[in-house]
Protein backbone atom coordinates (compact mmCIF):
# COMPACT_ATOMS: atom_id res chain seq x y z
CA UNK A 1 0.00 0.00 0.00
CA UNK A 2 1.44 3.10 -1.02
CA UNK A 3 1.33 6.33 1.28
CA UNK A 4 -1.08 7.82 -0.59
CA UNK A 5 -3.49 5.38 -0.69
CA UNK A 6 -3.14 5.28 3.36
CA UNK A 7 -3.44 8.82 4.01
CA UNK A 8 -6.91 8.67 1.90
CA UNK A 9 -7.76 5.46 4.26
CA UNK A 10 -7.10 7.98 7.40
CA UNK A 11 -8.99 10.63 5.91
CA UNK A 12 -12.35 8.51 5.01
CA UNK A 13 -11.98 6.80 8.52
CA UNK A 14 -12.25 10.39 10.16
CA UNK A 15 -15.07 11.36 7.68
CA UNK A 16 -16.85 8.10 8.21
CA UNK A 17 -16.73 8.73 12.39
CA UNK A 18 -18.05 12.63 11.96
CA UNK A 19 -20.92 11.07 9.68
CA UNK A 20 -21.65 8.45 11.97
CA UNK A 21 -21.67 10.47 15.22
CA UNK A 22 -21.82 13.85 14.11
CA UNK A 23 -25.36 14.41 14.72
CA UNK A 24 -25.13 13.68 18.27
CA UNK A 25 -23.99 17.06 19.12
CA UNK A 26 -27.09 18.46 18.28
CA UNK A 27 -29.27 16.61 20.75
CA UNK A 28 -30.24 17.81 23.58
CA UNK A 29 -27.03 16.64 25.81
CA UNK A 30 -23.60 16.34 25.62
CA UNK A 31 -23.04 12.69 24.25
CA UNK A 32 -19.38 10.79 24.54
CA UNK A 33 -18.27 7.69 24.00
CA UNK A 34 -15.02 5.44 23.89
CA UNK A 35 -13.99 1.64 23.43
CA UNK A 36 -11.40 -0.48 22.74
CA UNK A 37 -13.10 -1.55 19.77
CA UNK A 38 -16.19 -0.03 17.81
CA UNK A 39 -18.23 -1.27 15.02
CA UNK A 40 -21.57 0.26 13.24
CA UNK A 41 -24.04 0.15 10.91
CA UNK A 42 -25.49 3.28 9.00
CA UNK A 43 -28.73 0.83 7.01
CA UNK A 44 -32.01 2.58 7.06
CA UNK A 45 -34.23 1.32 9.60
CA UNK A 46 -31.43 -0.62 11.38
CA UNK A 47 -28.67 2.22 12.35
CA UNK A 48 -26.58 0.63 15.41
CA UNK A 49 -23.13 1.61 17.00
CA UNK A 50 -21.54 -1.46 18.68
CA UNK A 51 -18.44 -0.67 21.89
CA UNK A 52 -16.67 -3.26 22.58
CA UNK A 53 -14.30 -3.92 25.56
CA UNK A 54 -14.25 -1.15 28.01
CA UNK A 55 -16.82 0.57 26.81
CA UNK A 56 -18.41 3.59 28.02
CA UNK A 57 -20.83 6.51 27.18
CA UNK A 58 -21.58 9.39 29.01
CA UNK A 59 -25.10 10.93 28.43
CA UNK A 60 -25.54 14.37 30.62
CA UNK A 61 -25.10 13.14 34.32
CA UNK A 62 -24.69 9.97 33.52
CA UNK A 63 -22.21 7.90 33.04
CA UNK A 64 -21.77 4.29 31.56
CA UNK A 65 -19.61 1.75 31.37
CA UNK A 66 -19.95 -2.35 30.45
CA UNK A 67 -18.12 -4.95 28.24
CA UNK A 68 -20.76 -3.88 25.28
CA UNK A 69 -22.68 -1.02 24.69
CA UNK A 70 -24.91 -1.32 21.71
CA UNK A 71 -26.25 2.61 21.09
CA UNK A 72 -28.79 2.93 18.62
CA UNK A 73 -32.56 4.47 17.66
CA UNK A 74 -32.80 8.60 16.63
CA UNK A 75 -30.16 11.02 17.48
CA UNK A 76 -28.67 7.93 19.72
CA UNK A 77 -31.99 7.60 21.69
CA UNK A 78 -31.35 4.23 23.24
CA UNK A 79 -28.36 2.59 24.80
CA UNK A 80 -27.94 -1.07 25.54
CA UNK A 81 -25.29 -2.07 28.37
CA UNK A 82 -24.28 -6.07 28.31
CA UNK A 83 -21.51 -7.33 30.77
CA UNK A 84 -20.01 -6.27 34.08
CA UNK A 85 -22.66 -3.48 33.39
CA UNK A 86 -21.65 -0.11 36.14
CA UNK A 87 -23.24 3.17 35.62
CA UNK A 88 -23.56 6.54 37.99
CA UNK A 89 -25.95 9.48 37.96
CA UNK A 90 -23.19 11.91 38.67
CA UNK A 91 -25.55 14.64 39.97
CA UNK A 92 -27.90 12.60 42.34
CA UNK A 93 -24.83 9.83 43.61
CA UNK A 94 -26.88 7.53 42.19
CA UNK A 95 -24.77 3.88 40.72
CA UNK A 96 -25.95 1.05 39.27
CA UNK A 97 -24.73 -2.25 39.25
CA UNK A 98 -26.35 -4.56 37.04
CA UNK A 99 -25.90 -7.89 33.99
CA UNK A 100 -27.61 -5.38 31.71
CA UNK A 101 -29.17 -2.41 31.32
CA UNK A 102 -31.29 -0.04 28.52
CA UNK A 103 -31.34 3.34 29.01
CA UNK A 104 -33.79 5.75 27.06
CA UNK A 105 -31.92 9.27 26.54
CA UNK A 106 -35.09 11.13 25.87
CA UNK A 107 -36.92 9.90 28.86
CA UNK A 108 -34.08 9.26 31.06
CA UNK A 109 -35.18 5.46 31.72
CA UNK A 110 -33.08 3.36 32.44
CA UNK A 111 -34.17 -0.53 32.94
CA UNK A 112 -31.72 -2.88 35.01
CA UNK A 113 -32.08 -7.11 34.30
CA UNK A 114 -30.23 -9.41 36.14
CA UNK A 115 -28.65 -9.38 39.34
CA UNK A 116 -28.86 -5.61 40.12
CA UNK A 117 -27.80 -3.11 42.57
CA UNK A 118 -29.33 0.71 42.98
CA UNK A 119 -27.15 2.55 45.42
CA UNK A 120 -28.74 6.00 46.72
CA UNK A 121 -25.60 7.37 48.38
CA UNK A 122 -27.47 10.54 48.74
CA UNK A 123 -29.67 9.21 51.00
CA UNK A 124 -27.58 6.23 52.55
CA UNK A 125 -30.25 3.57 50.74
CA UNK A 126 -29.24 0.22 49.09
CA UNK A 127 -31.53 -1.91 47.21
CA UNK A 128 -31.72 -5.06 45.38
CA UNK A 129 -33.51 -7.04 42.54
CA UNK A 130 -34.01 -9.01 39.85
CA UNK A 131 -35.71 -5.75 37.61
CA UNK A 132 -35.28 -2.30 38.66
CA UNK A 133 -36.70 0.83 36.66
CA UNK A 134 -35.68 4.00 37.49
CA UNK A 135 -37.37 6.91 36.10
CA UNK A 136 -35.19 9.85 36.47
CA UNK A 137 -37.26 13.03 35.71
CA UNK A 138 -39.58 11.64 38.61
CA UNK A 139 -37.10 9.81 40.96
CA UNK A 140 -38.87 7.00 41.23
CA UNK A 141 -37.48 3.21 41.04
CA UNK A 142 -39.81 0.07 40.77
CA UNK A 143 -38.06 -3.07 42.08
CA UNK A 144 -39.16 -6.42 41.06
CA UNK A 145 -38.30 -10.12 42.02
CA UNK A 146 -36.52 -10.94 45.66
CA UNK A 147 -36.28 -7.43 46.13
CA UNK A 148 -33.96 -6.01 49.31
CA UNK A 149 -33.46 -2.84 50.74
CA UNK A 150 -31.38 -1.85 53.31
CA UNK A 151 -31.09 1.50 54.99
CA UNK A 152 -28.82 2.00 58.66
CA UNK A 153 -30.29 -0.96 60.72
CA UNK A 154 -33.13 -1.97 58.49
CA UNK A 155 -33.72 -4.27 56.30
CA UNK A 156 -36.72 -4.34 53.73
CA UNK A 157 -37.65 -7.01 51.43
CA UNK A 158 -40.35 -8.08 48.73
CA UNK A 159 -41.31 -9.06 45.69
CA UNK A 160 -42.48 -5.81 44.54
CA UNK A 161 -41.29 -2.49 45.61
CA UNK A 162 -41.45 1.22 44.71
CA UNK A 163 -39.08 3.90 46.11
CA UNK A 164 -40.34 7.38 45.66
CA UNK A 165 -36.63 9.06 45.74
CA UNK A 166 -37.62 12.85 46.56
CA UNK A 167 -40.29 11.86 49.22
CA UNK A 168 -38.31 9.28 50.42
CA UNK A 169 -40.95 6.65 50.68
CA UNK A 170 -40.66 3.10 50.12
CA UNK A 171 -44.03 1.02 49.30
CA UNK A 172 -43.55 -2.55 49.76
CA UNK A 173 -46.27 -5.44 48.30
CA UNK A 174 -45.62 -9.37 47.64
CA UNK A 175 -44.80 -11.28 51.02
CA UNK A 176 -43.41 -8.00 52.31
CA UNK A 177 -41.55 -8.00 55.68
CA UNK A 178 -39.09 -5.41 57.48
CA UNK A 179 -36.13 -5.76 59.95
CA UNK A 180 -35.57 -2.87 61.97
CA UNK A 181 -33.20 -4.07 64.60
CA UNK A 182 -34.37 -7.06 66.13
CA UNK A 183 -38.33 -6.52 65.54
CA UNK A 184 -39.89 -7.82 62.53
CA UNK A 185 -43.00 -6.48 60.72
CA UNK A 186 -45.43 -8.90 58.08
CA UNK A 187 -48.35 -7.71 55.96
CA UNK A 188 -49.87 -7.50 53.15
CA UNK A 189 -48.79 -4.01 52.20
CA UNK A 190 -45.88 -1.94 53.91
CA UNK A 191 -45.18 1.67 53.38
CA UNK A 192 -41.86 2.72 54.98
CA UNK A 193 -40.84 6.28 55.80
CA UNK A 194 -37.36 6.13 54.83
CA UNK A 195 -36.57 9.80 56.88
CA UNK A 196 -38.17 8.68 59.89
CA UNK A 197 -38.24 5.42 59.94
CA UNK A 198 -41.60 4.99 60.37
CA UNK A 199 -43.71 1.75 59.70
CA UNK A 200 -47.07 1.94 58.68
CA UNK A 201 -48.61 -1.97 57.64
CA UNK A 202 -51.90 -3.10 55.98
CA UNK A 203 -53.86 -6.03 55.56
CA UNK A 204 -52.91 -9.31 58.04
CA UNK A 205 -50.31 -7.75 60.00
CA UNK A 206 -48.45 -9.38 62.04
CA UNK A 207 -45.05 -8.80 63.62
CA UNK A 208 -42.61 -9.27 66.53
CA UNK A 209 -41.42 -6.61 68.97
CA UNK A 210 -38.26 -7.38 71.03
CA UNK A 211 -38.25 -4.98 74.48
Amino acid sequence: MTKSNKVIIKISLTVFLFMFFGFSVAASDVFTFKADRMTGSKALGREVTILIGNAEVRSDNLILRADRIEIHGDDNQFIDCIGNVWGQEEEKNILFFTDRLRYDRKLKVARLEGNSTLEDRENEVVSRGRFIEYDDQNEIAIFQISVRLFKDDMVCRSEHAVYRRREKLLDLSGFPVVFKNNDEFRADRIRVDLDTDDVIMEGSVSGTIVN
